[in-house]
């Protein structure tokens, strides 16, 4: 099999919805078909800078005597998702950034977050694009918990944003995320998540 320039894509959101956020423990999705979205809220809008996922491992090299490497092992593998929310004034994306327990209110009626840190609580994440020749990919984390939020930023040139990492925790088959792909006909492509 040689090169095939269809297998070459960028990564776009879906239209309907790109990042959702359930409990821990609600079904994960074992494809790309459409997701319940009274169990799955989508977090909305993410900077352009899109999604970034990486896997980083310490590994330690056995050395034989003479100082020829034999064996190379991992003690440790982390496995983290970047991206940055700005629809901020949802309080679905504050809930998620600061926890539940401690937003309460909407944006018509007010809302109130007590900010003592950011949510160590856990969340099941899927994140939903559109590739190349109308190919769905979505992304599943069993289990998620905000490692970093980044600077929050008020200016009046740009975006007020959550700029956030999340560490993924491994589910009980040792898996941290599973990505599903699948390419569908142009005329029957219905958006994911709608």
């Amino acid at each position: 099999m040689g090169n095939t320039v269809s297998n070459v894509t960028a990564g776009k959101p879906n239209p309907a919805g790109a990042i959702y956020r359930a409990s821990v423990g609600t079904t994960l999705p074992t494809n790309t078909d459409a997701l319940d979205t009274t169990k799955w809220v989508c977090l909305g809008f993410c900077s352009e800078d899109g999604v970034k996922n990486s896997g980083e491992m310490d590994s330690e090299n056995i050395k034989a005597w003479g100082g020829q490497t034999v064996l190379t092992t991992a003690s440790s593998t982390d496995d983290t998702f970047n991206f940055k929310l700005i629809e901020v004034l949802s309080d679905e994306v504050k809930k998620f950034i600061y926890g539940d327990s401690n937003v309460s209110g909407n944006l018509t009626d007010g809302i109130a977050v007590g900010v003592s840190g950011y949510s160590q609580e856990s969340s099941s994440i899927v994140i939903d694009m559109i590739m190349r020749d109308n190919a769905k990919h979505r992304v599943v984390i069993p289990s998620a918990t905000i490692a970093e939020v980044g600077e929050i930023e008020y200016t009046d040139g740009d975006a007020v944003g959550y700029d956030v990492t999340l560490s993924c925790a491994a589910d009980g088959s040792g898996k941290t995320h599973y990505e599903y792909t699948k390419r569908v006909p142009s005329t029957s492509i219905v958006p994911i998540g709608g």
